[in-house]
């Protein structure tokens, strides 16, 4: 009797486990192409020295951040102006830009449009700053052509801002 017990609990937990992984896998797939259905459909950011490639959506509500990095709006357009991005550095929402703070000065940054031809606009690092949560003023039009990326620190209590210059 106990061993007919031990083993029906044995396929139980079996089943159980074989279940919780099938609905991990489904997630996880799930979201991989939603993922490439995003960056097929919208402009793409890329930092390769950090293998960072996501789509950029319109807006920076929390839906748009929880997959993406999304656009400031009234902020420049790509190639023009200071186009202004932000993403999560977060355990808990998107892992967007947990390696930010490993770029360094001269590293490129690439913005990919969305058009036919898939346009690339190449942006070196010229800056790399931490600045209080209020300090806005890095959304500003400059009067250059500019990419400005920003994120959390570690701790979420202060931005890490990253300014990119465009290339010709």
């Amino acid at each position: 009797m106990k061993r007919k017990i031990m083993r029906v609990a044995g396929i139980l937990m079996i089943v159980c486990g074989f279940g919780i992984l099938s609905l991990l896998a489904y997630k996880k797939i799930s979201r991989e192409l939603y993922l490439r259905r995003l960056l097929k459909e919208n402009i793409n950011f890329e930092i390769p020295v950090l293998n960072i490639k996501v789509p950029v959506l319109e807006g920076t509500d929390s839906k748009a951040l929880q997959v993406s990095a999304g656009h400031f709006e009234g902020t420049g357009a790509l190639g023009h102006g200071n186009y202004c991005i932000a993403g999560h550095n977060s355990t808990i929402y998107a892992e967007i830009f947990n390696d930010l703070d490993q770029i360094r000065i001269g590293d490129e940054m690439v913005l990919v449009d969305k058009d036919a031809n898939r346009t690339r606009y190449t942006y070196i690092v010229s800056e790399y700053k931490i600045v209080e949560p209020n300090e806005v003023y890095v959304l500003n039009d400059f009067g250059d052509d500019r990419l400005t990326v920003i994120s959390c620190t570690d701790d979420g209590t202060q931005r890490q801002v990253v300014v990119g210059m465009l290339k010709e």
